[in-house]
């Protein structure tokens, strides 16, 4: 009992329970702050229950009722979903300092007030909602202003879906690309919609998630991307949709992907959608030295090729490549050194053949064909000896880290 002693004439008995209990969480046992201060004031017989604390100017009655009832109308209000949250507040700077400077003149290493505030209103939300705080990731989170009336905002985080999608249409680009002329405006260029295209994989699948999330908006991470004019088969380009602001989070993922390959049918398709962590954002487009892609190109050649060529392109490892002409205004002008894994070739007729090939990702299949004015080396064009470009091309692959 001697420091609560020591506080207590410290401050004149002007302390509230809450702030001489967390002073004390070191010294006195207690399940909380209130019932340490009580075993204070039951030993030397005092009374602190309407003492004007000099620490926190009596903030913590201000976590009563009427804000909990504030906390529950902005939830009823936004019409949100979630199971997991995280508390903030905002505190008076004088009152922190009042706090902190107190516990350095006594020594004590123990809870910030800022720390019992978030906690008190994160374990009322808790035994009301029947909801987990969560630190790491979580699904919302209330931001309580305590600087004059309470004051309540919910920020809501967004939900992440991850998946893989097929392309079953030439012209379709990944994701939504604004109109060249008017930038997204609207233009009579464009019709007035603000795109290049009318439709895009993104679009595709983003339209319904925020319909059944009430999102604000739809945010597509792609694994790569495959150019407008080519497929994407086999298993699928793994991908990450992001809604942001969801009000609602619990899904019927099943229905939801049957009901957009059914309308989406014959253009694109998404596979095993389930949510996912916000860092698989990030790790689907960071490319593994493991990751490889194989596609199947169709190869055009502007005279006759000799067929005993071919078998040199299987040969094909170590392939430097400039950043080709066709994506220069967009990307770094810069050497790259890409591998070929494996090629194997079927004779269509002396000027067409076909090839499946199996690279490292971010290797430029066209200019590999082609040779883009000689910024691809070594290339299908100057192996065979004749003009060649990539007539038709698809993904077979894309593999996953």
């Amino acid at each position: 009992m001697r420091l609560a002693k020591q506080i207590l004439d410290e401050t004149d008995g002007k302390i509230c329970k809450n702030c001489l209990g967390r002073k004390l969480s070191k010294t006195i046992e207690g399940s909380n702050n209130i019932e340490r201060a009580d075993k204070v004031c039951k030993e030397l017989e005092i009374s602190l229950d309407d003492a004007d604390c000099v620490i926190c100017d009596n903030l913590f009655d201000k976590l009563d009722d009427e804000l909990y009832e504030k906390i529950d109308d902005k939830i009823n209000e936004l019409g949100i979903e979630f199971d997991t949250f995280l508390v903030g507040s905002k505190i008076s700077k004088d009152i922190q300092k009042r706090d902190e400077e107190f516990s350095e003149k006594f020594d004590l290493t123990v809870e910030t007030i800022k720390k019992e505030v978030n906690r008190l209103i994160g374990l009322e939300i808790w035994e009301r909602y029947d909801k987990e705080a969560e630190f790491e990731s979580q699904d919302i989170v209330f931001s309580i202003d305590l600087l004059d009336e309470p004051k309540v905002r919910i920020q809501i985080n967004p939900l992440y879906i991850e998946g893989k999608y097929n392309k079953l249409k030439r012209g379709i680009p990944q994701t939504k690309w604004p109109c060249t002329k008017c930038k997204g405006r609207g233009c009579e260029e464009c019709n007035f919609t603000g795109k290049q295209y009318p439709e895009s994989v993104e679009e595709l699948i983003s339209e319904h998630f925020l319909k059944a999330t009430q999102g604000r908006e739809a945010k597509f991470h792609g694994a790569g991307r495959e150019d407008i004019d080519v497929l994407m088969l086999g298993s699928g380009r793994p991908f990450v949709l992001e809604i942001k602001e969801p009000k609602i989070r619990k899904l019927d993922l099943q229905g939801l992907e049957d009901e957009i390959n059914r309308i989406n049918e014959g253009k694109t398709s998404y596979h095993n959608l389930h949510v996912c962590e916000r860092r698989r954002k990030a790790e689907i487009k960071q490319s593994s030295p493991d990751t490889y892609k194989v596609y199947n190109a169709l190869v055009k050649c502007d005279g006759v090729f000799d067929k005993d060529k071919l078998d040199e392109l299987t040969k094909f490892n170590e392939i430097h490549q400039q950043t080709p002409l066709r994506v220069l205004r967009r990307r770094a002008d810069k050497v790259r050194i890409k591998h070929v894994l494996d090629l194997s070739y079927e004779i269509i007729d002396d000027r067409t053949f076909n090839m499946r090939i199996k690279t490292e990702g971010g290797l430029y299949i066209k200019e590999l064909i082609s040779g883009d004015e000689g910024r691809s080396h070594p290339n299908v064009s100057e192996i065979l000896g004749v003009n060649a470009i990539c007539e038709q091309l698809d993904v077979i692959e894309v593999s996953e880290k």
